[in-house]
């Protein structure tokens, strides 16, 4: 399927570019645009540099065209990325450019890591063709792509999407509803945005908040999610801790209602076998021994002294 795609990347920065890498080092035809003439040039190098630290082929550098033009780079496009800086007004405009440059079954993905996707599409008529592709930093090396349908979107729109990211290797994730930072930038700044506030509040010092977060429950976060976790201790033991603390957090807050109905109903989780998620003993088993042999093999935490503990 990538061989057969003709991919336009409108962006030859951090993104665009390294969107570039993976899509050209899948096999599909790229070609890249940036208005900076300086920035467009180095999009090859870039590429290359990357890929010898990584130990790719580098003649993948040089099979990503570049165009002089938004309108040539996504002229013969199956499918456009646009990684342009993150100002609405800038995004409306291009995608009312790409709308009209780009062939009309031609699908137009925007990068945005937190704006809607409906708002970026305002201009745009043919709004079900636009859909939300928020690729991690640094793209090349970070699996998830989160695949945003925004309220005009349509469902075979994403579809594609979701297949053209996994045959490119990535992890994509359908978010259905289109809401600002859609679901992993709310997960990360809800937690940066305690951080700061026990920081001014005088719990502790910066250098405890990143202490705290690497050397506890950030060792399990690459195996283990919040919705497992909740599960693998128990949801009665969740709403007990959350009917607790929640009401003292700024702002304060309630247990979510599906937690407290699930407790209620006596689905706790991997000892009831229902919980968030459905489990067998085998299931709960496997993610207990993953948890286990990623923890046992993780190095130890090195921390500087000087700081609260």
């Amino acid at each position: 399927m990538l061989a057969d795609l003709q991919i336009g990347i409108v962006g030859g920065g951090l993104m665009g570019y390294g969107i570039a890498q993976v899509l050209a080092g899948r096999g599909a035809r790229v070609a890249v645009h940036d208005p900076d003439p300086d920035v467009l040039a180095s999009v090859p190098d870039r590429i290359a540099a990357n890929l010898r630290v990584l130990g790719g082929d580098e003649a993948v550098a040089r099979e990503v065209a570049l165009a002089g033009t938004l309108e040539d780079a996504v002229g013969a496009a199956d499918v456009v990325f646009e990684a342009a800086p993150e100002r609405m007004e800038l995004k409306q405009e291009l995608f009312a450019r790409l709308e009209a440059a780009a062939p009309p079954g031609c699908v137009l993905a925007t990068n945005t890591s937190v704006m809607r996707v409906t708002d970026i599409a305002a201009r745009v008529q043919s709004a079900e063709r636009v859909v939300g592709t928020h690729w991690w930093n640094p793209p090349y090396l970070v699996p998830l792509v989160e695949v945003v349908q925004g309220e005009r979107t349509s469902p075979d729109v994403v579809q594609r999407t979701m297949a053209l990211l996994a045959e490119a290797g990535k992890t994509p994730v359908h978010v259905r509803r289109d809401v600002p930072g859609f679901v992993g930038n709310r997960l990360q700044h809800a937690l940066w945005r305690q951080a700061f506030e026990l920081v001014d509040a005088g719990v502790c010092d910066a250098e405890a908040i990143d202490t705290v977060v690497k050397a506890s429950f950030g060792k399990r976060l690459a195996v283990l999610g919040p919705m497992e976790n909740a599960d693998l201790v128990g949801l009665d033991l969740t709403l007990d801790i959350h009917e607790y603390v929640l009401p003292t957090l700024d702002p304060p807050s309630e247990p979510a209602a599906g937690l407290r109905a699930r407790a209620e109903a006596g689905d706790l989780g991997m000892k009831t076998g229902a919980g968030y998620r459905a489990w067998s003993a085998e299931e709960a088993e496997e993610v207990r021994r993953r948890l286990l042999a990623h923890l046992a093999g993780a190095p130890p935490t090195q921390e500087r002294g000087g700081g609260e503990r």
